[in-house]
Order: structure tokens, then sequence, then C-alpha cells
């Protein structure tokens, strides 16, 4: 199997646990900074939720595949393969959001700790262009048109997770 291959074979994987790490993860930043919660908040339920939900999105996409082949007769090692590229996409990309926040924490960096949700917001950015731009490389379609198509969902997702933080802050304040 030759490298573009391979790139094809595990693409789905990869977008979809890129984009659902990114979305969810800065979704739980987004709501957390909606609320006006503290950034150790953000943090708490930024991790809980990356290593959480990349497990059971992993474990979803291992149990989809192997029914999959069992109805094909297979076996589950490509079903495995497909659950860790899931797995690690989700982690890797899902991690991005919260970058800020921990390097604020670490380096107690005035600039950092002002600026921890913009900054989260601008690597969030930048991730769902990678995936979708990534994504379009890899099929052969316009990279700029799956870029912001990428964006666009994942911006929305996150809209949609900080005007819910805020109004539900506001219903118990």
């Amino acid at each position: 199997m030759n490298q573009r291959d391979y790139e094809r074979k595990y693409l789905p994987e990869f977008v979809y646990g890129g984009i659902d790490g990114a979305v969810t993860t800065f979704a739980v930043v987004s709501g957390v900074v909606g609320a006006s919660l503290s950034p150790s908040i953000a943090l708490i339920l930024g991790f809980a939720n990356l290593f959480g939900d990349g497990f059971s999105m992993a474990m979803s996409n291992y149990l989809s595949n192997i029914s999959k082949e069992e109805l094909k007769k297979k076996q589950d090692h490509t079903a495995k393969k497909k659950a860790l590229a899931t797995f690690f996409s989700f982690i890797i990309i899902g991690f991005i959001p919260l970058l800020s926040f921990v390097l604020a924490l670490i380096t107690k960096s005035p600039f950092l700790v002002k600026n921890q949700f913009i900054l989260s917001l601008s690597f969030t950015a930048l991730a769902f262009i990678f995936v979708g731009w990534l994504k379009g490389d890899i099929v052969g379609k316009n990279k700029m048109k799956s870029a912001i198509e990428t964006l666009l969902i994942g911006g929305i997702a996150a809209a949609v997770a900080y005007f819910t933080g805020y109004f539900i802050n506001s219903l118990i304040r």
C-alpha cells in the first residue's frame, strides 16, 4: 500500500476524530468562558472531555467497524487501526483548544493568562483549517473550500456552546 492509499484509508477517522476533538474541547472551553467560570475549570472539563470523549469515540468507531466487518465476515485488524486513528486524531487535534490554557498555567505569563480564550480560539481555528485543508488535499477537492467549510462548522459549534454557557450562567446568577 503506497502512502496516498494509506492516507485515504484512514482519512475519515482522522477528519472525524480531529474535528470532533477540536469541536467538543473548544465547546467546553467556550461554554466555560461564556459562563464566566475560572480557567482552571476549562482545563479540568477540557481534559476530562479530551480523554473521556476521545476514548468513547475510538471504542464506538471500533465497534462500528467490527459490526461492518462481521457482516462481511472479516477480521477485526482494520477496525482496531481505525479506532486508534480516531482516538489519536481526537487527542492530538482536540488538545489544541487547551494549549493556551496549559501554557498560561505553566508559564504564568501575563499575556497568556490575559489572552487564553482568544489564543484558544485562534489555535482552534487554525486546527479546523488544517484538518479541512488536508481533507481537501487527500480527496482531491478544493482545499480552500474544504478548510472554510470545516472552520464554519467548528465555529458554529463553538458559538452554540459559548452562548449556552452564557445563557445558563445568566439563569443561575
